[in-house]
């Protein structure tokens, strides 16, 4: 990988390490011959091609997609950022190269691409949805393992903003830990006791719990499956001592009215578990 890939990967928040490795296994479920393309392609044959947009949306992947590209020893040259907002029939991306190694990295960098540029575009609804308002879009654990970092490096592109990236980083009180805890204060204090410094969210299914996660000195709180007229209530009885985030049964068109309750966050699991891929296409020129 070229020290500029690299530093572009690191930029955007990516491990180049990690996402060579990711390629490398990607590469590999295609086995180690294309049983198609070396019977009807000499090694000298050259072909030249563009990646391009089928629909409108938002673009995410192009460095992972260029990782792909330089493994194989295939030309390429961006023609979009991830993040653009693209057009339907705009090229992304112009790859050249032996013919066998651009078919042989087509689907594996149209895959990458596809499957970011789709999260992408779906946060980008969400965030287009509540914008003007103080909310943010955020996204959840709920992602295909093994591509976490990937996925939520996708939600960025299209606008939102991340949760925590695991179990290490942040601490989240749910039901489970409540019940086995007690209370919502005891779990609460528990954490605390042993980490006193970590971001610690509490869910509450009910405004009694969430009077109770303030009353522990909670700074922020996960409202679970509450109405709009009680998530009102909730971000009325906090007057800004936590940060609230609404979660459970939200619906992009249900976003606006949420967000205007005053939360500062909807989180989605959507964006990384049920979007749908982005359609590009690879067109030899």
């Amino acid at each position: 990988m070229t020290p500029e890939l690299e530093e572009r990967l690191r930029t955007a928040g990516l491990d180049p390490q990690a996402v060579e490795n990711l390629v490398r296994t990607a590469l590999a479920e295609d086995g180690e011959t294309d049983v198609t393309s070396e019977p009807i392609f000499a090694p000298g044959d050259v072909a030249s091609g563009d990646f391009t947009a089928r629909e409108d949306g938002v673009v995410a992947g192009i460095p992972v997609a260029e990782v792909v590209f330089e493994l194989l020893e295939v030309g390429y040259e961006a023609k979009a950022a991830d993040g653009d907002r693209v057009t339907a029939g705009q090229v992304l991306l112009t790859v050249s190269g032996q013919t066998r190694a651009v078919l042989r990295a087509e689907r594996t960098a149209l895959n990458l691409v596809t499957h970011l540029s789709g999260i992408a575009t779906e946060t980008r609804r969400w965030a287009d949805a509540i914008a003007g308002t103080k909310a943010r879009v955020r996204d959840t654990r709920k992602t295909l393992p093994g591509l976490r970092t990937l996925q939520k490096y996708a939600v960025r592109c299209g606008g939102g903003v991340n949760h925590r990236m695991g179990l290490h980083d942040a601490a989240l009180v749910k039901d489970n830990h409540v019940a086995a805890a007690g209370s919502v204060t005891r779990a609460f204090h528990a954490i605390r006791t042993v980490y006193p410094s970590l971001h610690v969210q509490v869910e509450c299914d009910t405004l009694d719990q969430v009077d109770e996660a303030i009353a522990a000195g909670a700074t922020a709180i996960l409202l679970d499956n509450m109405s709009d007229a009680e998530t009102a209530e909730a971000v009325r009885r906090v007057a800004g001592r936590a940060e609230l985030e609404a979660s459970g049964g939200l619906t992009l068109d249900r976003a606006r009215d949420v967000a205007v309750t005053g939360v500062d966050y909807l989180a989605v699991g959507a964006l990384t578990h049920s979007a749908r891929v982005f359609d590009i296409g690879l067109d030899f020129t």
